[in-house]
């Protein structure tokens, strides 16, 4: 076929050496080719979020909006689904409730007000209908939408009603004892607790002492029924969220989003999707199961219901998530390589379980769809009877419709990516973005299989850069341009609430500094190769860049995850490894190694042998001799939120990594040296 490749950004600024403020060198500011002739305007009869769910209740009232699985004895069965209608009628009187309870419309458009009184609702739980009803009645009042996340405790959950003044909140039924925990701290602020299903006597006595209104959601519901309102006037600028980032280091930091961010965020990708031939319509169905307190669901959510789509929820048992998706039968599934990881591993034992000819022939088809796809054939082209005999049950074990994967939060290992693209039958696509950006700043293009490993050009809404960061050693100027990203547009944050001081950080002259290290590709897609932060430096003098060599060493099959650490007072790294279950009882069984997996992660040979795997990977990757590992310690238990280890969004917590394991990585340097 024809060369398909192309360029997909354009120059919009020349680069610029080392400026006079004393900031790095700055290379060429790009923006994608779709906006060469400028951003697309927004409409100005859609100033706010409610605006673009009221528009989606006018054009398609009785489409399919929220729904949940009806729950039988414990078992999940059918969805049952509210309509725009319905959820409309719900979210009116969910708002006039909160009037009565005295919670008004406060502006806020930047970060100097530092003391805003009121105006402020939390919601706590796991998604659900009532969740974003909720949301919806906060669009609807002008108020600011402060999630909590599902995954915090308590510590969190009192720190961001304190800080963010929440005086009004939602909570999941189970998360009702949790916000009580918060007490009496949260009661100079929290007056209002609804819960989306039923309360105890005991819940309500305890409230009762911290002066607290406790209310179920059917008792809510009735409060505001003689209440007679005008929904105020919203404006673009205005604040709709402070949404807290769960930091990998110290307390949470409240983004305040505004209308605009996401009516902007939601433009740039119909754009992008709509010049691929990929739009999302009315007739989509997504599955809703990442956090709605991350930017990530919450921006994705607000983009189908601009469109009139269905959103139907999981039923908050992640074991239970393929049901979900072949109940609901969704076209669009957004995920994290985590969940990913999991489906591919899934695909590639059973496959190598269905025997020598079954095994056989699905590896000579799937070598001859990739070799089309690599040729520039469309995946639905490059082997369509294939399609239907061989990966349709792929297709039909993921619901049968799906035709878009997206990946966000972290970096999608290009096996995994490549993977997918070829045996699920639908589009496999790779997104990058922050809170403080709105989610998305960057996605690939489907059917551009030379963008795998790579996050995609821009989305046609911003301007981006990359900053040389010399202590790294990337050069935004050089022959293969890398830095740290910087984005400039519509869809940033309006800083962090109450802390102007870490606003002024990475909001410099208009440019959100992102702390992630990119590097161009030829066609203006970009890939994310560091963490600007994350580095170290040894004994020697050697600057050590632990992300990028832990996503090296991640390629290992019998690592799950990695956490590489390097002191300054020693030569050489050490690590901890979550090893690969099945890869490492395999091993075992093959040298006669008998016990369970703690056993077998505590035997030295076990630890020779991940340590071998590893030193293989250093040697086919060509590390330097000072990135080589020189000792591991095996975890049987992966790495989670519960150690406080990793974030909701499965980042590291690289400080408390070293706090917990401090016993282990001293052994190691002490037996290695």
């Amino acid at each position: 076929m024809e060369d398909q490749k192309k360029l997909y950004v354009f120059e919009v600024e020349k680069a610029k050496e080392v400026r006079s403020n004393g900031r790095p060198s700055r290379g060429p500011v790009y923006r994608n080719v779709l906006a060469k002739d400028g951003f697309r305007p927004l409409s100005q009869s859609l100033q706010s979020c409610w605006d673009i769910f009221c528009e989606s209740v006018r054009k398609f009232p009785h489409n399919r909006m929220l729904g949940e699985r009806e729950m039988s004895h414990g078992q999940a069965g059918k969805y049952i689904w509210l309509t725009y209608r319905e959820v409309y009628d719900l979210v009116l009187k969910v708002g006039a409730s909160m009037r009565v309870c005295g919670v008004k419309q406060v502006r806020l458009s930047y970060c100097k007000i530092k003391d805003i009184q009121g105006g402020k609702c939390g919601i706590y739980g796991a998604n659900c209908s009532n969740w974003v009803i909720s949301m919806q009645a906060c669009n609807a009042l002008g108020l600011y939408c402060v999630p909590l996340y599902d995954t915090l405790g308590a510590g969190a959950v009192e720190y961001i009603i304190c800080h963010a003044e929440v005086s009004v909140a939602f909570a999941e039924e189970t998360k009702i004892f949790e916000v009580l925990k918060a007490f009496p701290n949260a009661g100079k602020f929290l007056k209002s607790l609804i819960s989306f299903g039923k309360v105890t006597q005991e819940q309500k006595d305890m409230a009762g002492n911290f002066d607290l209104k406790l209310y179920s959601w059917d008792e809510f519901l009735l409060l505001g029924m003689q209440e007679k309102f005008d929904l105020p006037a919203k404006k673009k600028t205005d604040i709709c969220t402070i949404m807290y980032t769960s930091g990998t280091t110290g307390d949470p930091k409240g983004v305040m989003i505004s209308n605009e961010s996401i009516l902007s965020l939601i433009s740039g990708v119909n754009h992008h999707m709509e010049t691929v031939g990929e739009e999302f319509t009315d007739k989509d169905v997504y599955l809703s199961y990442l956090p709605l307190a991350h930017i990530f669901d919450r921006v994705i959510e607000e983009l189908f219901i601009s469109k009139g789509a269905s959103v139907g929820f999981w039923h908050k048992d992640v074991k239970q998530l393929i049901d979900d998706i072949k109940e609901l039968k969704p076209t669009v599934f957004c995920s994290v390589p985590r969940v990913l990881d999991k489906i591919y591993s899934g695909l590639v034992e059973k496959i190598s379980c269905a025997g020598f000819l079954k095994h056989k022939l699905f590896n000579f088809t799937y070598n001859y769809k990739l070799g089309n796809m690599s040729k520039g054939y469309r995946h639905s082209e490059a082997a369509p009877i294939f399609d239907k005999i061989i990966f349709n049950k792929v297709k039909e074990g993921l619901g049968g419709n799906l035709r878009l994967i997206l990946s966000g939060a972290a970096p999608l290992s290009s096996t995994v990516e490549t993977y997918l693209r070829v045996v699920t039958c639908a589009n496999v696509l790779q997104g990058y973005g922050l809170t403080e950006t709105c989610a998305g700043s960057f996605v690939a293009r489907p059917d551009e299989l030379a963008m795998v490993g790579t996050v995609g050009p821009p989305l046609p809404i911003i301007d981006v850069c990359l900053e040389s960061v010399p202590e790294m050693g990337y050069d935004a100027l050089g022959d293969t341009p890398r830095g740290e990203i910087c984005i400039r547009g519509k869809c940033l944050f309006s800083g962090y609430y109450k802390r102007e001081d870490l606003t002024k950080e990475v909001l410099v002259d208009g440019w959100f500094h992102t702390g992630d290290v990119g590097e161009w590709q030829p066609d203006g897609s970009m890939k994310i190769v560091d963490r600007k932060k994350n580095i170290f430096k040894l004994s020697q003098g050697e600057y050590v860049a632990v992300e990028n060599l832990e996503g090296i060493y991640s390629l290992a099959s019998s690592v799950d995850s990695i956490w590489i650490y390097g002191s300054s007072y020693e030569s050489f790294l050490v690590a901890v490894v979550n090893p690969n279950m099945e890869a490492l009882r395999s091993w075992a069984n093959e040298n006669g190694m008998t016990g369970d997996f703690d056993t077998i992660c505590e035997n030295p040979k076990a630890k020779a042998y991940i340590l071998s795997e590893l030193t293989n990977i250093a040697k086919e990757k060509k590390l330097k001799g000072f990135e080589f590992i020189k000792a591991v310690h095996l975890d049987p238990v992966p790495f989670d939120m519960e150690r406080e280890l990793i974030t909701p969004t499965h980042k590291k917590k690289r400080a408390q990594f070293l706090k917990y394991y401090q016993n282990n990585i001293d052994t190691l340097y002490k037996n290695t040296r």
